[in-house]
């Protein structure tokens, strides 16, 4: 996936060494250009994955809340469309 470039900010944190030897090493696998983009590849990551487990969520949840006749009428469409492509 191309990165676009987006306007950065520079912050002072304060790491662990155990956190700074994993970024660093993590950085040399990848051979990443800078440790910080690391940091900001994973952070962005995290994120993918949060978004992921909410929208799994909002879909059980939607799903648990069905009736049995609405969960009746979607079995029903699920065979129906399974009828509409030809089998290889």
């Amino acid at each position: 996936m191309p990165r676009t470039k987006t306007a950065k900010q520079k912050r002072t944190f304060s790491l662990s060494r155990e956190s700074l030897n994993y970024l660093e090493q993590v950085r040399k696998q990848k051979k990443a250009p800078s440790t910080s983009g690391v940091l900001d590849e994973m952070i962005r990551e995290q994120k993918r994955l949060s978004r992921r487990r909410e929208l799994g969520q909002q879909i059980t949840s939607y799903y648990d809340a069905l009736t049995d006749e609405e969960r009746q009428e979607d079995a029903a469409w699920g065979r129906f469309s399974e009828t509409q492509f030809p089998e290889e």
